[in-house]
Formats: C-alpha cells, structure tokens, sequence
C-alpha cells in the first residue's frame, strides 16, 4: 500500500487499456480512407492501429510520404470521429474496480494518452471514469504530444513527478518505450491491443493478463523499490 504524502503515481493510457475503441477508431480510419477515394482495408486489418500516433498510421496506410496528405485522412478521420466514433467504444471489465483499488491505496493516477486530450476527456466523462484521475494528458490538435515519449516527459515534469515515483501501464510497445526512456518502469497488459512478445520486446517490467493484477503490479513496483 501506498505511504501517505509518498505521490506514487501511475499513469494509465487509455485506448485499448481503459477502454476497448475498436468500432470507433477503426470506422473512423475506414471513413477517411474512403473520403480520400482509397479502398479501405477491413476493420479486422486495422487492430496495429489502434494505440501509436494516428498520423504515422496513415502514411502507413497511405503509403505515402506526403505529410500533407496524411494530415489530411487525420482531418477526415476526426470528423467522424468528433461526431460519433469516440463514444463507440466500451470499458474493459474491471478496470473500474482495479482504479477503486488504486485510489483507495494511496496512488495518484494520471491518463497519459496519445488521442486528443479533447477527445479523451470526453470518452473518461461518457463513461464516468474521470472521477479516478488527478489530470488527464493527452495530445493537441497540432500534434504535440502525440509521441508517448513527450507526453510521459511533459507530464513528469509539469506535476513534478519524479520518474522513481512513477509507472506507465498501457497496451502497447510505445507505451513502455516511452516510458523507459523517461526513466519510468512499465506494466503491459493483454487485454488490449498488442501481445506478449511485443511488450515484452519493449522492455515491460510487468505484464498483466487481467486488470485485477494491476494493484498488487503496481504496489510490488512502487513501494517495494
């Protein structure tokens, strides 16, 4: 359990580890493609997605180099995402319960995400889980802080947080990279978007097959360090 006035702090990302967005992220993606006058691929071929910076996925999917061209499919992309695809989307079972566990053990939690802070804010208040965070952190509409390993930097540094205080847990290989190079250690979960082999890959301390592990994860990491 967490000291009192420790500030042991986790930073949770949010696709794929909070909430489950498939149908919306991935309609989404879909609609730009088509608006752009490009076959779609099937939902089911875009799960990679699902998780890194939207933009680097359409040069990607584009296969393309034009930075203008992908700046327009996220432009596309966000306006049916605006309108509908944010709130298609679902919470992973006991991930609620797992962040009652966490708030009630001491820990500050923080949603460190690479979507549109404007977006994110929305989906944590549809689904009522805002009440768990100390601040939500998430990119601009410019693209700043899309890079995980940005955001973990800007948000260490702007709430004072020192990287020995703090872990990331998130679903995909970016979120452990991220945090690694800010010095954070870094939990993987399955429930989400990428595999063992991947998290592990990037260096997670811990990997977690169901949220439930989180609390027990995260107090074996902070205060046992």
């Amino acid at each position: 359990m967490a000291a009192g006035g420790s500030a042991l702090t986790v930073l949770f990302d949010l696709d794929g580890t909070l909430t489950d967005p498939f149908v919306g992220i991935t309609s989404s993606i879909r609609y730009a493609m088509e608006k752009l006058g490009r076959a779609a691929p099937a939902a089911e071929d875009l799960r990679w997605c699902i998780g890194p910076p939207l933009k680097g996925a359409f040069l990607r999917l584009l296969d393309t180099s034009d930075e203008q061209l992908a700046d327009e499919a996220v432009r596309l992309y966000r306006e049916r995402y605006m309108a509908v695809g944010k709130f298609e989307n679902s919470v992973i079972a006991g991930i609620p319960e797992a962040l009652e566990r966490l708030r009630g053990d001491g820990f500050n939690l923080f949603v460190a995400t690479s979507k549109l802070a404007s977006y994110a804010g929305d989906i944590l208040d549809h689904f009522e889980l805002r009440q768990y965070f100390s601040a939500l952190y998430g990119s601009q509409a410019d693209g700043a802080h899309a890079d995980k390993e940005d955001l973990i930097r800007n948000l260490l540094a702007i709430e004072s947080i020192p990287p020995s205080r703090a872990v990331m847990i998130g679903d995909r290989s970016h979120d452990v990279v991220g945090a690694k190079v800010n010095s954070v250690p870094a939990i993987g979960v399955l429930w989400g978007y990428g595999d063992r082999e991947e998290l592990a890959g990037a260096g997670a301390t811990r990997i977690a097959e169901l949220p439930e592990e989180i609390p027990a994860f995260v107090d074996g990491l902070l205060t046992t360090a």
